[in-house]
């Protein structure tokens, strides 16, 4: 009955839903893959091994269905690594793309259930029904990684000790700062810039009409004592961090000197939290407790929740706040060194609102909103903001402060 009603338009509008399903699973498979490759957490990196196992599967039975039905052999046409290596993810870091995959996870959900009601085709509905209560179950085991709870879905492998350990180890000189954590500091130094210069543009514009003297003037030094101001307080809060970070080492390693005992027993309830039976958490604590340093190493890592490689380097943070707040600050100025008066005054508005705009798109990067909206928003802001201090400015100046 089924094949009967699967011809023509039919069989083609089923062979296209069932082609991008498969093309969505197998590039969930490899996003997961590669980000467990990357991930220092090796209790959390088998858990987004099983999610990409449970991908594949999915995608095979897909790509079955499609030969059933006499379609085309589907070809993967996504990047290698699937959304691992976008920009998005690469700047977020890990967190944020399990945030963006949990979203992912929702839409797959709801877009199958669309399927549910428009596909007409029984065999396809069986498999949409299985894999949906699969994407359920993602879904959820996602949200417990972003918790730190690390829970397997009902039904799914438990995770192997054995590959765990071996992955420690392995990764055990790995801790590093995400990469491309930079570029967040980078974009929020040149908000602050931008934003901050921008009023003062605006206002002294509004108070002078646009003397390209004064408003120079101005400008030129709010964005001095403001890259200056950016980059010396980004240097001591790295600074301060990496300080914080290394008494509490300290404290670790006085605590396991008095009591080794009880360090080995705490680090064994860690990993029995994330999911790990005690048994199995008992042995992996014995293998890591034979190198003193290692142990030291993991355990402040899961108490403090980092490692020495993954905090900011305060030169680093300092350079770029600093740098990127001077780009930021520098934007509403560059109009007044070409132009005079009220044409000035307009084509800073215009630049000023257009980088508030890409910044906001920016942003997008680092968060999980859409460029748009957030572009926007920056930009509403930014036109609030120029607004007032030029009416501000105006006022100040026929009063003859």
């Amino acid at each position: 009955m089924a094949k009967e009603v699967l011809n023509g338009a039919k069989l083609k509008k089923v062979l296209a839903a069932l082609a991008g399903n498969w093309q969505a699973e197998m590039e969930g498979h490899r996003t997961y893959l590669a980000l467990a490759d990357r991930d220092p957490d090796v209790v959390r990196a088998q858990v987004l091994r099983h999610l990409a196992g449970a991908e594949w599967e999915h995608a095979a039975l897909w790509a079955g269905r499609i030969r059933e039905l006499g379609g085309p052999e589907p070809v993967y046409t996504g990047r290698p690594h699937g959304e691992a290596d976008t920009l998005a993810n690469r700047a977020g870091g890990i967190r944020m793309a399990l945030r963006r995959l949990e979203i992912e996870e929702s839409r797959h959900i709801a877009n199958y259930g669309e399927q549910l009601k428009a596909l007409g085709d029984e065999d396809s509905i069986a498999i949409l029904e299985h894999v949906i209560e699969d994407e359920k179950d993602h879904y959820r085991e996602l949200g417990s990684l972003l918790r730190g709870h690390y829970t397997v879905a009902t039904g799914a492998p438990k995770v192997d000790p054995k590959a765990v350990l071996e992955e420690l180890l392995t990764k055990r000189s790995q801790g590093r700062k995400q990469p491309g954590a930079w570029i967040g500091d980078a974009i929020y130094g040149v908000n602050d810039g931008l934003g901050a210069i921008f009023g003062i543009v605006s206002g002294v514009s509004g108070a002078t009409s646009g003397d390209s003297k004064y408003v120079l003037l101005a400008g030129l030094s709010g964005l001095i004592a403001s890259a200056l101001s950016m980059g010396s307080g980004a240097y001591l809060a790295a600074k301060s961090e990496r300080e914080i970070y290394m008494a509490e080492v300290a404290r670790e390693r006085e605590a396991i000197e008095m009591n080794g005992p009880e360090a080995r027993e705490l680090l064994s309830l860690y990993y029995q939290v994330k999911g790990l039976p005690e048994e199995d958490a008992l042995n992996m604590v014995y293998h890591i407790a034979s190198d003193p340093d290692q142990l030291l190493r993991v355990l402040a890592s899961e108490r403090l929740g980092s490692s020495e490689d993954a905090l900011a380097n305060p030169v680093v943070s300092a350079s770029s706040g600093a740098l990127s707040t001077a780009v930021g600050a520098a934007i509403p100025i560059i109009p007044f060194f070409f132009m005079h008066g009220v044409p000035a005054v307009i084509a800073a508005a215009v630049v000023s609102l257009a980088a508030h705009f890409a910044v906001g798109a920016a942003k997008s990067l680092i968060t999980v909103r859409s460029w748009w909206s957030s572009g926007m928003e920056m930009t509403i802001v930014g036109a609030v903001e120029g607004a007032v201090t030029y009416g501000i400015g105006v006022l100040l100046g026929q009063s003859g402060m």
